[in-house]
């Protein structure tokens, strides 16, 4: 994504965003930053003067994070779940703030006992407020540490206690912080390290603050946004309420209601997905995102992915009966023994110790899975290896060079024009600052771990070596987004490392996960926004605090927003026992569970090492490492193609990654709405595109997040689910397409081959 800008695919418009923002003190220096990019968005004006961390800043950031926290766990659970993105406060808060700073009294207000004052009201809103208020409601989120409150309470019945998970939630993430101020001083200061992601963020707050002329018969982007906020909360209504089964439209299943592979071929939630479609928005965002924040050429990409394993070697794979496919369901994550029936997991299952009982495994059955799901462990295998090979490939000079001007640039001897403001205008942040979160949340996390009786499982070696995983991988991970967009995960790594170094003890490979994972992902989310910050002059201590801050407050609510749901909704995630029209299915940690069983229970040696039935699913690591190499060898042998380079096989690979709780309906609407507007709008209506697709995407993810919350406090809270007809379900009304049909499979409600 890195060349987007050059690649004629999704350039953005950028005129538009280069004039002087009013009201800022001019500074004399010369644009020097060797991003053309960043020459062209990121202001070279600023004033210290501007107040930045504010009475405003503390009550909208505080609050706007607090609510962001509620409302993304708690539509987590459901059969669409949304996503709100921060997005959605950075346009809000903006009318608020100058609501604030018209009416707020602007007298000096002392804190008793201290020389220190503040003014609630400092005078106009300003931009470094909003752009703090945004990145303090996006500071932080549950993480995986929820993920495993919900697998305890839900899936394993489980007691789990509630202060050692609130305090993996924290830790979990506290630890980020420490990792990245390791790097900070590579990844931040340095003009090389860009971070292309940040310039969308850059454009709108220039954008949204500066000062706009509507033109005449047309709308500014704030009422845009409010229409659109109006209309998609009013319409939501419809899927969310009345007629839910809009949500996926297979017509194929409605034609042929009695033929199995019929409806194998058309279901968009059991099936292929064929002629399938959407018509609620939380199909189209819930699991991928928005396709409106995504490069044409990444769409063009997933969809390439997509097609590749829904449509050719499952097809294949299932129709040839590998590995006994027709025994199973054709898209699932649930785990079965060799007659067809879901793997009965307490038979193996010690349950005072909560680990594995190998010899109640051997007298029980080999675990299976499905061929779907076989295949989405072979590409994970295959993204990260090719993620390796295609960044050495396509970056590995570029990226050695901008490590030794980095290096360089942490001596301050080449700093850009923006790193000559901060410097000069700003004290950074002290290194002891970062040292103290680390030694805190490690000391945390060992008592989290050890203390409880140990009912965490995560031996104390554990924390070690996931920190160490996780500090391996960030800084190669973080210069790879830093200057292409473009990351890798590492979940299916540490998951099947400790799997084969601590097998049988699923929580403890949970837990394990989730202290790589997290603390991996925090660590980048932490720098991604400082470097934000970086481009938009705002203090660095300032930064810290609110991150800090944000971070916290996001984390209790989440946890407190899970553990309320989890206690209080009665057969939460599970799909056959809830009521009629119930949206709380939990798809994703469905699919969570399953790979606890995998890595955690059984363990990766009896799944896909010598001991397993899905060993050749290991040859993807080999096809993974090789795969980019003929792109490469290609846009070398015809560097005039640039469409060439834009195959990335990482994106291909990972591109089914958010499937099975994902279905083929979600795919084909994501792709079908992305390419719409990223492709078709952009090319006909650049200027239309670059004025209004953010803030359309924004609007749409607001409207519907305003109205399931009202509907679930109104309605569904005292279990009223819709009017109870044809189109109350959840689904798609194709029963028959996760039938087994291998002869002699007996399964209820499917007819017998």
């Amino acid at each position: 994504m890195g060349d987007s800008t050059k690649d004629g695919l999704h350039s953005i418009e950028l005129s538009e965003f280069t004039k002087e923002p009013p009201s800022v003190k001019i500074i004399e220096e010369v644009n020097d930053s060797p991003i053309e990019e960043v020459r062209l968005i990121v202001p070279i004006t600023d004033d210290p003067n501007i107040p930045c961390l504010t009475f405003r800043t503390w009550v909208i950031g505080l609050t706007s994070c607090m609510l962001l926290a509620f409302v993304n766990q708690f539509f987590s659970y459901r059969q669409n779940p949304i996503g709100v993105s921060s997005v959605c406060i950075q346009l809000v808060s903006l009318p608020i703030g100058k609501l604030m700073a018209a009416t707020l009294p602007t007298k000096l207000i002392r804190v008793p006992l201290t020389n220190w004052s503040f003014s609630l009201n400092p005078g106009p809103f300003s931009l470094k407020e909003h752009v703090l208020i945004t990145l303090f409601a996006g500071a932080g989120y549950g993480g995986f540490a929820l993920d495993i409150v919900t697998l305890m309470k839900a899936f394993y019945h489980r007691r789990l206690n509630p202060i050692a998970a609130m305090l993996l939630a924290q830790t979990t993430q506290l630890l980020g912080y420490g990792f990245a101020g390791m790097f900070r001083k590579l990844l931040v200061d340095s003009p090389y390290m860009w971070w292309p992601g940040n310039l969308v963020g850059v454009s709108l707050f220039r954008a949204l603050n500066e000062d706009e002329k509507r033109p005449k018969g047309h709308l500014s982007r704030l009422q845009f946004f409010i229409v659109v906020l109006v209309s998609s909360f009013a319409y939501y209504i419809v899927p969310g309420y009345f007629f839910p089964s809009i949500s996926a439209l297979s017509f194929v299943c409605w034609i042929w209601k009695n033929s199995v592979t019929a409806q194998q071929i058309g279901s968009g939630f059991s099936g292929f997905g064929i002629g399938s479609f959407g018509l609620d928005w939380t199909t189209v965002s819930g699991f991928l995102g928005s396709p409106l924040a995504n490069p044409a050429f990444s769409i063009f990409n997933t969809m390439a992915g997509f097609v590749l394993v829904v449509y050719v070697l499952v097809p294949i794979a299932y129709y040839t009966n590998a590995y006994n496919a027709k025994r199973y369901p054709i898209f699932t994550s649930n785990v079965y023994d060799s007659a067809g029936n879901q793997y009965n997991i307490t038979r193996i299952l010690d349950d005072k110790t909560f680990t594995i009982d190998y010899a109640a495994y051997d007298s029980y059955d080999r675990m299976n899975v499905s061929m779907f799901f076989a295949y989405r462990y072979g590409f994970a295998f295959a993204s990260l290896m090719s993620s390796l090979t295609h960044v050495v490939l396509f970056y590995g000079s570029t990226i050695l060079d901008l490590w030794r001007k980095a290096s360089v640039t942490a001596e301050d001897k080449f700093l850009d024009v923006h790193g000559r403001i901060m410097k000069r205008n700003y004290e950074p942040v002290p290194q002891w600052w970062f040292a103290t979160i680390l030694v805190i949340s490690l000391c945390l996390s060992f008592f989290t771990c050890q203390g409880f009786n140990g009912q965490l499982q995560l031996p104390y070696w554990g924390i070690i070596l996931a920190c160490a995983m996780a500090l391996f991988f960030l800084f190669p991970v973080a210069v790879l987004v830093a200057t292409t967009n473009q990351g890798a995960g590492i979940g299916v790594i540490t998951e099947m490392i400790f799997g084969y170094l601590y097998p049988g003890r699923p929580l403890a490979n949970m837990v394990f996960r989730c202290y790589g994972v997290t603390g991996m992902g925090q660590a980048l989310w932490f720098i991604s926004d400082f470097k934000l910050g970086h481009y938009m002059k705002i203090p660095p201590k300032s930064m810290f605090i609110m991150q800090l801050a944000g971070t916290i407050a996001a984390s209790t609510v989440s946890f407190a927003t899970a553990w309320w749901i989890l206690t209080n909704i009665e057969n939460i995630c599970h799909a056959n026992l809830l009521p009629a029209g119930s949206p709380w299915t939990c798809p994703g940690e469905d699919v969570s569970y399953n790979i606890t069983i995998i890595w955690g229970v059984v363990g990766p040696n009896r799944i896909f090492g010598s001991r397993g039935l899905y060993t050749k699913m290991n040859w993807f690591f080999l096809i993974g490492l090789l795969a980019p190499v003929p792109v490469w060898l290609l846009a070398r042998a015809f560097p005039k193609k640039k469409w060439i380079p834009l195959i990335n096989m990482p994106v291909i690979f990972g591109s089914i990654m958010a499937m099975p709780a994902a279905k083929s309906v979600h795919y084909i609407t994501w792709c079908i709405v992305g390419i719409f507007f990223n492709y078709f709008v952009y090319r006909r209506y650049k200027n239309w595109w670059a004025r209004h697709t953010y803030v359309l995407s924004a609007g749409l993810d607001a409207g519907v997040a305003f109205m399931g919350v009202i509907a679930f406090f109104a309605l569904q809270n005292y279990e009223i689910y819709g009017v109870n007809w044809w189109g109350q379900q959840s689904n798609d009304h194709c029963p028959l397409a996760a039938c087994p049909t291998a002869p002699g499979i007996v399964k209820e409600g499917c007819p017998t081959f």
